[in-house]
Formats: structure tokens, sequence, C-alpha cells
């Protein structure tokens, strides 16, 4: 994956685990906390199973920029079309408004297609205004279905008869 970036000094390529600190110290300044575990174990299973994932990086002039990290579904729900899921994505701060995050997205979108994907899913919080933005602006719309959520702490009242 050598794909034009945004300029000369830029390159689309997938992560390699020597990526995994940078990685962690750009998603740390936008989630707030380092998610070191997470981001271990996605590697992880990605070297186990590369055909189910997929992970790209955007360098400039030799400097890991910005990450995408997507994983790949098939039947998961009943669906019958082959769809992956985008679990992370950072840029750096300095290098935000420069066109990283759309060449992030390219870059995936090319990986996924070579692999048969057809269609790339995400999710947000309401609030998280700048990163509903970038979705919006990389072509994400709303899904037809509704995500569903309950807390596994409180049990299920028990039915009563209705006599």
């Amino acid at each position: 994956m050598n794909d034009a970036a945004t300029n000369s000094q830029s390159e689309t390529r997938r992560l390699r685990p020597a990526d995994l600190e940078q990685v962690i110290a750009i998603d740390s300044h936008h989630f707030g906390q380092p998610r070191r575990g997470f981001f271990e174990k996605r590697l992880a299973q990605a070297k186990q199973h590369p055909e189910d994932y997929v992970q790209v990086g955007i360098d400039r002039n030799g400097v890991l920029v910005g990450f995408a990290f997507a994983c790949i579904l098939r039947g998961e729900f009943g669906r019958e079309q082959t769809t992956a899921t985008l679990d992370a994505v950072g840029v750096v701060v300095s290098n935000r408004e420069q066109g990283v995050g759309h060449a992030l997205m390219d870059g995936l979108a090319g990986a996924l297609r070579r692999q048969g994907v057809k269609s790339l899913q995400s999710q947000a919080g309401w609030a998280n205004h700048g990163l509903l933005r970038f979705f919006d602006a990389s072509g994400f719309g709303l899904a037809p279905r509704l995500v569903l959520e309950r807390t596994t702490l409180t049990p299920l009242p028990e039915a009563v008869d209705a006599e």
C-alpha cells in the first residue's frame, strides 16, 4: 500500500508492530487516557487472523501521523454482505484539517475493497460533534438499524402471570 496521501511527503501504509507506541499516543490525546490493552489485543488478533483485520497508517516525512483500525465481519447478525467496522481512528492534532483523515479513509476503503468488503460501519457518541463531522465528510450516513443497549447489572423483572 503506497498511495499518495495529501502531499509528496505522505504515504499510506499498513501499520507495523513498531507503530504501537505512536498509535497509543495519538489515541490517548483524543480518548483522554491510554488504551494500551485494546490496541495490543487488536494487533495480536490481526497477526493471528490477518484476513479479518485491516490497519492503515499515514506517514508524513517518515513519522506516523494517523491510523485507522477495521475488523471484517462475515455473516454476523444474519448479514449476507461482508462488511467492516471501523474500530479506531486517530490523527495527530497538529495534522488535522490537512487531509490525513480522508487519506486514511481512502487507504482503508481500498484495502477493504481488495478483500471483498462492500461497506464500512462505525459508531460515535451523539455529543462527539468532531467525530460526527469527520464521518459525515468521509461519506458515512445513518445506518438502517438501531443500536440497543441494556445494563447487565440489573436482573430482568420476573414475568407476572395475567389471570
